[in-house]
């Protein structure tokens, strides 16, 4: 730029194209997928320092980071394929995820050492749980809980500026706890991933409908209801409200760049009724516990709503680093829907027993299939840089106790999915050797462009093979 007015006008350019830039109307906003076309570096000049660096692919698009937890481990000779490498096939567990196998690397010999017993005895569920994302020893008691900060709000500390929320805590347990629950562990432990402090977990939201609202808002405090009630009226959903922004928008759009919206748009639609659907209908079986608006009362919806939270996050760039516990480490829920009346936990103590085991697996088939829908929702998402949302990516899939049956802490069941933005070497089935699990955060945090971070919990170094 020749000179400082015309430095400026791109300023200004930048401010209104932002691709954090919010469509807004009638108290609602919805934030905009990142397009190539308002990219900050065809106005500015491309960015310099380690700025540029954090959470960012070399191509310059977000990367991000997301952590799913699923209970009680999984049965190891179901889980785990038959052979090593590219060429072997998934184990019965894992099959819904072959489509997208060159996506996705299936992670043994990862280890949670600080989750074992120990002179602490019983509390293998608390401790797989709170162990996961921090990797160090819990102090045992219901009151004095003491952990450590998880990686996920580590990496939050250092590149959480960079989006509207630092981070995003999702669960798909509704209930709130508190006191102690697993042999003399404070219930914090067992029911939450994410903690800022050793002594502070991180709260995460149950209610579709409050993360929709949080993400992309429905107007302030005492105007919801209002709002509301106007959509009913005028029988429009939220993007009437949208519209001719939308439009101005559009005429500074490439032609790939309107498909994206209009493809984006789309989905807020089908999303925003979806969960207006949720709310209003499904089973109408009472379940004896008041439940909070917005949970369905399906729980394979339910997890399917949050999962699509996380990918609008990821898709609006309105955060890069996500958390999502689908059921607690020592979760007894039944799953009728798929002929499994009996409790998770307690069929998880097969003591060797084939039918037991046969539903247990099935329980661990049902959760991967959940997975590789979000999956497949962020391969076929393109991102700013034309490649998908899914190649930019860092999605780590696994539970914090490995065979519940025996309460082992060793050879975890994790996948990693996710090309990190071309840096993962994905398309197979890789045997680490006993390396801490902390490891892999480590390996993770370098590509979230933090390489300063030495050490993380127990590990020992990073992980070349990934």
């Amino acid at each position: 730029m020749k000179n400082p007015s015309d430095r400026n006008l791109a300023a200004e350019r930048h401010a209104s194209l932002s691709r954090r830039h919010f469509l807004r109307g009638l108290g609602t906003c919805i934030a905009l997928p990142a397009f190539v076309s308002l990219r900050p570096d065809t106005l500015l000049g491309a960015e310099t320092g380690a700025a540029a660096k954090l959470a960012s692919t070399a191509a310059g698009a977000p990367l991000r980071t997301a952590f799913v937890f699923f209970p009680n481990g999984a049965i190891p000779k179901a889980w785990w394929p038959e052979e090593e490498g590219t060429t072997g096939g998934f184990g019965a567990t894992l099959k819904s995820l072959e489509p997208y196998r060159e996506h996705l690397q299936i992670l043994g010999g990862l280890d949670h050492k600080a989750a074992e017993a120990g002179p602490d005895g019983g509390g293998d569920h608390a401790r797989g749980n709170g162990v996961f994302l921090t990797g160090v020893r819990l102090k045992k008691s219901a009151t004095d809980i003491h952990a450590g900060v998880s990686i996920d709000q580590v990496m939050a500390r250092q590149a959480g500026h960079l989006t509207r929320f630092a981070s995003l805590e999702l669960t798909c347990d509704a209930g709130r706890y508190s006191g102690a629950c697993d042999s003399g562990y404070a219930c914090a432990y067992q029911h939450n991933l994410a903690w800022s402090s050793p002594t502070s977990p991180v709260a995460a939201e149950s209610n579709p409908r409050l993360v929709f609202e949080r993400l992309f808002g429905s107007g302030a405090a005492g105007q919801r209801a209002a709002n509301l009630k106007l959509r009913q009226q005028e029988q429009r959903s939220v993007l009437d409200f949208v519209r001719e922004d939308a439009r101005g928008m559009e005429r500074r759009l490439n032609a790939r760049d309107k498909d994206k919206l209009d493809q984006y748009l789309t989905g807020v639609r089908e999303l925003e009724t979806r969960i207006q659907k949720a709310e209003r209908f499904g089973d109408a079986k009472d379940p004896g516990i008041d439940t909070p608006p917005g949970i369905p009362t399906d729980y394979a919806q339910y997890l399917g709503l949050m999962y699509d939270m996380m990918a609008l996050a990821f898709q609006t760039d309105s955060t890069r680093i996500a958390t999502l516990l689908l059921a607690h480490d020592g979760s007894n829920r039944s799953f009728p829907e798929i002929g499994i009346p009996e409790g998770h936990h307690d069929l998880s103590h097969h003591f060797n027993t084939e039918e037991k085991i046969r539903k247990v697996a099935e329980i661990d088939r049902w959760y991967a299939k959940q997975f590789a829908r979000f999956v497949g929702k962020l391969r076929d998402t393109q991102d700013v840089d034309g490649r998908s949302l899914l190649h930019n990516s860092m999605i780590v899939y696994g539970g914090g106790n490995a065979d519940a049956n025996r309460h082992t802490h060793t050879n975890l069941p994790i996948v990693l999915a996710g090309g990190g933005g071309g840096t993962l070497a994905t398309g197979r089935y890789v045997k680490l050797g006993g390396k801490p699990a902390t490891n892999l955060f480590l390996s993770l945090a370098d590509r979230m462009g933090m390489k300063d971070l030495d050490k993380f919990g127990d590990s020992t170094g990073r992980l070349e093979a990934i």
